[in-house]
């Protein structure tokens, strides 16, 4: 009787086979998509994501307390404590317009060649799934790590121009200004430059970590800063020394180990391209150092610290935008010509012309960066240990791309910039009273003070 049942339970079970065996094949065949979709979706890195999640922490470190620190330094004391907080406070700011506008204004997917769109204003799409492929093949991170990485870019940008106007702007207008700034001028340049459907990235300009997106952009629009705010009261007569190289020195040393995480993680992925800006960022600013302490030699009959100090601001700027490019040698080479070209624009350049650029914002950074834009296009020539150009690109076509890069740069950041400041100065005004800021700008403009008797 057992066998029975089981021989009609067989028999039963065959005939029920048989009958859904379409059905089953039917589901088999629509799933098989899903299950590629599946298969398809990328997977982000977890190495590349650690990586970048700590080249992120390294850049914000050149914010807060690096170029807060070294600007601190070089300023008298009772405007240090200003230099903190416009640092501070303008970055912080950055960083909430980052996410609200800014990322989608420079990375928003959309295909003009000047902005990218609205689409993730909010971070609309940005989830914890959402991944950014990068320029290497098959190499994924999530969308957030780089968001979060070009944030601090953002940040960092119009910090750096604070430098130029230091000791006599008006709070309100500082923070005013650099807001309108990363919006009418960083964020389409940065699009411009490092997004696919960008202008200049399309022409096949190379800007590794950011020699027009962030140095000559923040130098040219401290310049114009510098000149429109105008000179701080007494310059030329009174004494105006930094208040503390010591401070300035830690603050730029800060600057040194920070900018590893800026030049190594612009490759985006924890590889021998991030390596080799590495060791790029190493010698070409040990070598500006050492030559910016030769020409001062030469031409002061002494070195100084400070001298040592710009020159090793203006290696790490020259650097940038060939780190993952050039070779070593000739990093070297760029650390070594960038110093008495900067030199040359704080020391005889800023004094015929009389502008007062507190931090020389624009002799370093402005200069320096329109250096090493150029140069890239040379020593990323393979003949100069370089890793070469695309095919059928010669180092003379190059270099006129490099030199069309500067250009756009200059002229949107420079009107735009020019602009800017005169909206600022109609809605809140630009400079501080003279009463202000010859009591200085931490009692003034803040009610503190960074020293106590």
């Amino acid at each position: 009787m057992q066998l029975t049942r089981i021989s009609n339970l067989g028999r039963m079970g065959a005939a029920a086979a048989a009958l859904f065996a379409p059905v089953a094949a039917f589901a088999q065949t629509a799933a098989a998509p899903a299950a590629e979709a599946a298969a398809a979706a990328p997977v982000p890195d977890k190495a590349d994501t650690a990586f970048m999640f700590v080249c992120t922490l390294l850049v914000f470190f050149m914010i807060m307390p690096g170029i807060a620190l070294f600007y601190g330094g070089l300023v008298r004391s009772k405007n240090m404590l200003s230099v903190l907080m416009q640092c501070t406070v303008v970055g912080s700011a950055i960083m909430l317009v980052w996410v609200i506008y800014g990322y989608s204004f420079a990375f928003g997917g959309g295909t003009s060649a000047f902005w990218g769109g609205t689409a993730k204003m909010f971070l609309s799409g940005v989830t914890i799934d959402s991944t950014a492929t990068t320029f290497s093949d098959g190499v994924v991170i999530p969308e957030f790590i780089f968001m979060l990485f070009q944030m601090t870019f953002a940040a960092l940008t119009p910090v750096l121009i604070v430098g130029a106007f230091a000791e006599r702007i008006k709070f309100s207008a500082a923070v005013l200004f650099c807001l309108l700034w990363v919006t009418f001028v960083y964020f389409p340049i940065a699009h411009m430059v490092w997004d696919a459907n960008g202008l200049i990235f399309g022409w096949g300009a190379l800007d590794f970590a950011g020699g027009t997106v962030v140095h000559i952009n923040a130098g040219l629009a401290g310049l114009i800063g510098a000149i429109m705010v105008g000179k701080r009261t007494g310059y030329g007569k009174d004494m105006m020394a930094p208040h503390s190289m010591t401070l300035t020195l830690v603050g730029a040393a800060m600057l040194w180990l920070g900018w590893f995480g800026f030049n190594a993680g612009s490759n985006l992925e924890a590889s021998g391209g991030a390596m080799l800006a590495t060791v790029n960022t190493f010698l070409a600013t040990a070598a500006a150092v050492v030559s910016w302490s030769v020409v001062e030699t030469f031409t002061r009959g002494k070195a100084s610290l400070l001298g040592a100090v710009s020159g090793m601001i203006a290696g790490l700027v020259a650097i940038t935008p060939a780190a993952g490019i050039a070779g070593p040698m000739g990093a070297i080479v760029m650390g070594l010509l960038v110093s008495p070209i900067c030199y040359f624009f704080v020391s005889v350049i800023k004094n015929k012309f009389g502008y007062d650029d507190t931090a020389d914002v624009f002799g370093v950074h402005g200069a320096g960066g329109l250096f090493g834009a150029l140069a890239t296009g040379i020593f990323a020539s393979s003949s100069l240990g370089g890793i070469g150009y695309a095919e059928g690109v010669t180092m003379g076509g190059q270099f006129m791309t490099q030199v069309w890069a500067v250009v756009v740069t200059i002229l949107w950041c420079g009107i735009g910039s020019f602009i800017l400041y005169k909206v600022v100065d109609l809605i809140v005004g630009l400079r501080v009273p003279v009463e202000a800021e010859r009591e200085g700008l931490d009692l003034s403009a803040h009610g503190e003070s960074a020293y106590h008797s």
